[in-house]
């Protein structure tokens, strides 16, 4: 079972690595016409460098991700280096990343009561990879819609194809470039889960994503909370919460609220005004 538990985090880890990647201007490599990339990016990442000794990157991987260096000049904490893998085989990492045993520790239903949307809500799951959270999400939202943001095009097919089996008419994919994250206009969520430790140079990133925000948009960011725990990267690779904290306000942000019930993870809800 813990085993397990590590082999999803990797991957759901290195997926959200990549898709720091293609949320970063200096992230090398990627689509330059939509979104970043998720976990299930992230987790190939992670697994490939969990085999192959290499640079560490910040992200959602466990330990050992490597490859390619998502510029980070000189930010404490803006560094992120993930490895530059893409994904032949969906299928399989949609096992990894929708595996029922993550659901045990990444409570989405608890995530998702948190954030409060109406049916009507514009929102953008950075990173959404297979589309754990995306899938979720437009079932909350059934008369707004879910933008389901990416820099692997092949997840993004898998997800479309798994939202249009579940009839899930409202996701849209979108292909982000490695230094734009493609977000439309007026969003009231941007859904950051288990990515923001990937992204390089946060402070100017995020102050374009509040741009993509409605007058009462959010952006709500879970990650890993500091110390040894049973899944997630390891410390050096996290980003605490106080510094998350310092660098949405250094970005023009609020803390509005804060979800305090998951294991291993900090949710913080921020708006330009609270």
């Amino acid at each position: 079972m813990m085993a397990r538990d590590r082999e999803v985090s990797r991957a759901t880890g290195a997926a959200a690595l990549l898709l720091t990647l293609a949320l970063t201007p200096s992230a090398c490599g990627g689509n330059a016409t939509e979104p970043a990339q998720s976990p299930s990016e992230a987790a190939s990442a992670t697994a490939a460098s969990s085999t192959s000794p290499g640079p560490a990157h910040a992200g959602h991987a466990e330990p050992g991700h490597h490859g390619h260096h998502a510029g980070g000049g000189g930010h404490p904490g803006h560094h992120s280096t993930t490895a530059n893998h893409r994904f032949e085989d969906p299928e399989r990492w949609a096992k990894v990343f929708d595996d029922p045993e993550r659901d045990e520790w990444q409570k989405p239903d608890a995530v998702l009561d948190f954030l409060k949307l109406p049916e009507n809500a514009l929102v953008a799951d950075l990173g959404a990879g297979t589309g754990y959270f995306s899938v979720r999400l437009a079932k909350r939202v059934p008369k707004g819609k879910v933008f389901a943001v990416d820099i692997e095009d092949k997840l993004l097919k898998h997800l479309a194809s798994r939202a249009e089996k579940a009839k899930l008419g409202n996701v849209i994919t979108v292909l982000a470039a490695q230094d734009d994250p493609k977000l439309p206009p007026n969003l009231d969520l941007v859904l950051v889960v288990d990515t923001y430790h990937h992204i390089s140079e946060r402070v100017p990133y995020f102050e374009g994503v509040a741009k993509k925000l409605s007058a009462k948009g959010r952006v709500v960011i879970v990650d890993f909370k500091l110390g040894d725990l049973p899944v997630g990267p390891p410390d050096k690779h996290k980003i605490s919460q106080d510094q998350t904290h310092t660098e949405m306000e250094a970005a023009g942000f609020q803390l509005c609220d804060e979800l305090k019930t998951l294991p291993y993870q900090y949710v913080l809800s921020f708006g330009p005004h609270c």
